[in-house]
This record gives C-alpha cells, structure tokens and sequence, in this order.
C-alpha cells in the first residue's frame, strides 16, 4: 500500500514538473476560500530591492502564480508566456507575481536567462505556499489565485497547463472587467 502511495506522488510530480498536470491531479492543502481577502505575506525577490509583500499591489489585480522549479521545462514555458503577454497584463492594471521555493539567487538567474520583467519570490520554508494550498513533498504547485484590487481572492486555477494559461487568466481578467 505505501508503495503504491509513493508511486502515484511520484507520478504527480513528474507530471507537475514536465507541466502536464491536471486538474484531476491537483494536489496540495486546503484552498483559501473566495471572495474574502487573500492570505497576505511577505517573501524576498529576485531584483534585489528588499521583500515584496502581497498588500503592495492594493489598487491592481494581482496574478500569484506558483510554480515548482526554476528552469524546468513546465515552469519556463509558463513564464515565457507571462512575458509575453505582460503588456497585456499592465494595461488590465495587472502585477504577476510568481512564487517557488527556490531561492533568491536561482530566480535571478532564471529571470536573467528568460528575460523576464516580472518579480519571483522565494519561498524557500514553502510557508505561504502552504498557506494557499500548494505545496507537496518539497515543492510548490502550479497554482493560480487572481486577486482584486481590494485584495480579495476572486478565482483560483489548480494543475494549469502552462501553454495555455496567461491566456486563460487574460479571459478572466476581460470577463470580469466588462
């Protein structure tokens, strides 16, 4: 029984990883409920001016994106396409936060070689990953919660596919902006 446990964690992170997981396979702690505000925290970045913390970006929607390593395939697609479509966000009066348990110095690098102009907190205890539901055996999970400008947690999307998901969070963003 334990090794059959041990296999299908095993798995769901080899999924999660690779960037196909599924909502089927969206795994981790209890969810932070909707329509009351989100779970603020504190948590350093990669541009080096000091700790970002959620109750910063009052006045604009908030994109808090976790995502389980620096350089993996799943995870790079996924912020290539928040790059990619960040003026997009900036003109929805949008901030795209992304959240791992890696450290400061690898989301530098990462954001460095990918060219990304969007912060990356290191959650390096996993604590506030934890606390939004994302987090298994060492690793964040690739989980989005859209927040309000007045800081309330309006949607949340568990086991995305990062090929596809900026768009999605765009749609939502233009759903509920009309």
């Amino acid at each position: 029984m334990l090794r059959r446990q041990l296999l299908a964690i095993l798995l769901a992170i080899a999924l999660i990883v690779c960037g196909t997981q599924t909502p089927a396979l969206a795994l981790g702690g209890p969810q932070p409920p909707l329509n009351v505000p989100a779970p603020n925290f504190t948590l350093p970045t990669n541009t080096g001016d000091g700790d970002i913390s959620l109750s910063d970006y009052r006045g604009q929607w908030v994109v808090l994106y976790f995502y389980p390593q620096d350089f993996t395939p799943g995870c790079t697609l996924e912020a290539r396409r928040f790059q990619q479509d960040l003026p997009k966000y900036k003109a929805k009066n949008t901030q795209i936060l992304g959240v791992s348990v890696d450290n400061v110095d690898s989301h530098r690098e990462f954001c460095d070689a990918e060219g990304l102009k969007f912060p990356l907190l290191a959650d390096t205890t996993g604590e506030v990953s934890k606390t939004y539901g994302s987090f298994l055996t060492g690793m964040s999970l690739r989980h989005t919660y859209l927040i309000d400008p007045d800081g309330i947690l309006k949607e949340r999307f568990l086991g995305v596919r990062p090929a596809i998901h900026s768009q999605e969070i765009l749609a939502y963003l233009d759903e509920v902006n009309s």
